[in-house]
């Protein structure tokens, strides 16, 4: 269809980290209506994990703007704004607050957007209380098959209505298929945030892999870190690998990177992790990946996920050249789309939406499965941390809720958001470590 005949579709994306920040802006992206152009509006949820200028720029993926908000200014915003699609790419809390804020302020509105919220990557924990905090967004994306009847019968097993979920497959999986090696050999460490969560296991770690450095001379051996020291993730990282290769000695052949996984992944022999979505990535590839074993198969750790997958392996394996072989019918299961259908990955989820932006008379109210009257106890405190009252509206105080921050408040806010961003980053783990002693 030629570009001047195609419609254009206002779409909103509010993220409350540099993960889901990419979630939200390529999922955006997957699902637009084929017969259209988009217009994307980023919103970042003001918060300890809003990304810095580096990491938005690391994640790479544009939006036509971006603006740090609070969870009432975005509300404010939405009741003004019009949009057709709205991506929520926020932690379940996040997402539950949101829909009863847009069910207040959408009242009585039938032209509102189609909500869509999901998971940045794989559900090893908190199912239950995940999905039913994104209930009542129109879509809840599932990134595979799995992740789909899960969350089909979680949904069902409470009377919740289920229409919702809807399979596609993880919006950042791309990038030429892995022929062969590459010279240099080269194996490539996924650091997590938050996996393992101690010094003990992390030095572990770090020893192993500055050791298969020294015992192949010969390959190129990456640590890829997510963030600098300072800076947060979708998780708090507390010991950074930064500082803890500071007191090794490394070889020549060993190398912190940075930047975006996908580049990274084009120069990659073996990919080796704990539990991080990039080994869905690398198997998309057909790149060799294996999930570490050293520490135990663990829910804890996320790597109970990979059960079955034929990729568990452990350094003793890897340092004597093990290269695992992925069991198909697992990958298949996983939303990976390592087979060349990964194009049609995300057609329901635009036929769908395409249906609810014709449906006549425009959408009901969002109906989200918590309520005051379901969930007395639980819902107001969620609510509450974004601002808000049991009926979706600011709470009285709530910051600026009722007026545009003028340029004075504009500068006193950065300056607390900087000494809270410190308190939460460095004061904070001190004192936490302190109290283990």
């Amino acid at each position: 269809m030629p570009a001047s005949a195609k419609k254009t579709r206002r779409v909103a994306v509010l993220a409350d980290s540099d993960t889901r920040w990419k979630w939200g802006a390529l999922t955006a992206n997957r699902i637009a209506p084929e017969d259209s152009d988009i217009r994307l509006d980023g919103y970042l949820l003001r918060g300890r994990a809003t990304p810095t200028a580096r990491q938005l720029q690391e994640v790479g993926v544009h939006a036509d703007s971006l603006n740090e908000v609070t969870a009432v200014e975005f509300l404010r915003t939405m009741a003004k704004e019009q949009y057709d699609v709205l991506v929520l790419a926020l932690v379940g809390g996040g997402v539950q607050a949101m829909l009863h804020g847009l069910k207040r302020v959408w009242e009585g509105r039938s032209d509102r957007p189609v909500v869509v919220t999901g998971y940045v990557g794989v559900v090893y924990e908190k199912l239950a209380d995940g999905l039913l905090l994104r209930h009542g967004a129109d879509l809840v994306l599932a990134n595979s098959r799995q992740d789909a009847e899960r969350f089909r019968a979680v949904y069902e097993g409470v009377g919740a209505d289920a229409s919702s979920v809807t399979e596609v497959a993880l919006p950042f999986l791309g990038g030429e298929p892995y022929t062969g090696e590459h010279d240099p050999y080269t194996v490539v460490f996924a650091a997590q945030p938050s996996v393992p969560d101690n010094r003990k296991d992390r030095t572990y770690l770090l020893n192993r892999l500055i050791q298969h450095a020294r015992k192949h001379p010969e390959r190129e051996v990456l640590l890829k870190l997510r963030s600098k020291p300072g800076e947060h993730t979708t998780h708090i990282e507390e010991l950074p690998y930064q500082k803890l290769v500071q007191r090794l000695e490394p070889p020549a052949n060993f190398k912190l990177v940075y930047g975006n996984m996908g580049e990274v992944l084009d120069r990659t022999d073996l990919m080796v992790t704990i539990s991080s979505t990039a080994a869905l990535e690398s198997l998309h590839r057909r790149i060799p990946t294996v999930v570490l074993t050293d520490l135990g198969v663990r829910e804890v750790l996320g790597n109970h996920h990979f059960v079955g997958s034929g990729c568990l392996a452990s350094w003793d394996q890897l340092d004597e050249g093990h290269r695992p072989t992925p069991d198909e019918e697992w990958v298949s299961r996983q939303g990976v789309c390592a087979d060349g259908t990964y194009g049609a990955a995300f057609d329901p989820a635009r036929e769908r939406i395409a249906k609810l932006l014709g449906r006549p008379g425009g959408l009901p109210a969002l109906t989200p499965y918590y309520t005051p009257a379901t969930a007395p106890g639980y819902l107001p405190g969620i609510l509450a941390r974004h601002h808000l009252g049991p009926d979706g509206s600011p709470l009285p105080g709530a910051p600026a809720h009722d007026r545009e921050p003028g340029p004075v408040r504009q500068i006193v806010r950065r300056a607390a958001r900087g000494a809270y961003r410190h308190g939460v980053q460095r004061v904070a783990p001190v004192i936490r470590r302190m109290g283990e002693l």
